[in-house]
């Protein structure tokens, strides 16, 4: 099956981030595709990216930048797909600069923007399954299946001090 979402980031270093999102998709068993593609060392690179994902099967764009934070904007620019901007946590200005720059797209170029970090790694995963589930029903059900044993993992574990065998 060929990857219907597209991971991207900004640099390898991302990838402490980014793989979180990576991870989420796979439990839901989406097909993606990972790759780092930075927009301002290898914008060439970016442009043709984002231009052929619809072309080579891509349905959402997923880019995680820290800093500046250009690759989700300008991934957007290049393409109809929805694209979906996860801010990486900074040691500089602890990712607030990368919400900034993501969130404040000009009108006419939209980009869904997540929490810093690990939480909107996770839920740029979960909100393009979302967005995939209204096609593909196997999506669908996957997402409902991760959402119940959310749920569950509460209810089985309601008093916070005691000892937990599963993972939160």
């Amino acid at each position: 099956m060929s990857a219907r979402v597209g991971v991207i980031m900004g640099s390898k270093s991302d990838w402490a981030t980014m793989c979180h999102t990576a991870e989420t998709l796979e439990q839901l068993g989406i097909a993606h595709e990972v790759k780092v593609v930075s927009a301002h060392r290898t914008p060439d690179l970016l442009f043709e990216y984002a231009e052929t994902a619809a072309g080579r099967g891509l349905e959402v764009i997923i880019a995680g930048a820290g800093g500046a934070a250009h690759l989700p904007g300008m991934a957007a620019a290049k393409t109809c797909l929805p694209v979906l901007g996860v801010p990486v946590q900074s040691s500089m200005l602890s990712g607030v600069d990368s919400l900034l720059s993501i969130v404040q797209m000009p009108a006419g170029i939209p980009t869904g923007t997540l929490a810093i970090g690990r939480a909107g790694a996770i839920n740029a995963a979960l909100l393009a399954a979302a967005m995939l589930g209204n096609k593909y029903p196997e999506i669908r059900q996957a997402l409902e299946r991760y959402r119940a044993e959310q749920t569950r993992k509460v209810l089985d574990q309601p008093d916070p001090g005691q000892p937990d065998n599963q993972e939160a």
